[in-house]
């Protein structure tokens, strides 16, 4: 895929997790695959998809910055939402976040077969423990 195709199918990626549609999830993500260097099926990830949403009913994935390098690529996004249940480690309080999550995937036949995330936990729990609510995002 060219660097415009990966960016296409990255947009298409994100829009579908911000609907919370994971039934089309087979568009993306291959059968096999990785999620943070242990194997996993694709019904795997998509578990992991709905456990964070069911956790955050409002989560939304906004991308700040994407880089490409052959067939991988590496995101920087902006996660925000207000838990109702513990995610992260953190319980909820009532209060909204937004945190920065870094993201690197790899590309095959038009699908992820590697995936990598690391999201801000203790920012998290900074902003959801804090007595003031934070307005601005990172």
């Amino acid at each position: 895929m060219s660097d415009s195709d990966l960016r296409a199918f990255y947009a298409r990626y994100i829009e579908a997790l911000n609907a919370h549609r994971f039934d089309g999830m087979d568009e993306f993500i291959d059968d096999r695959t990785t999620l943070n260097g242990e194997p996993a099926t694709r019904d795997d990830l998509i578990a992991v998809q709905k456990r964070d949403v069911d956790a955050v009913p409002d989560l939304h994935w906004e991308l700040k910055e994407l880089l490409f390098d052959g067939d991988r690529l590496a995101a920087r996004l902006i996660n925000t939402g207000t838990p109702v249940k513990e995610w992260l480690g953190v319980l909820p309080t009532g209060a909204s976040f937004g945190i920065v999550e870094y993201a690197i995937y790899q590309v095959r036949d038009g699908r992820f077969v590697h995936m990598t995330a690391l999201h801000d936990a203790a920012e998290l729990s900074r902003q959801l423990n804090s007595d003031t609510v934070r307005e601005d995002t990172p």
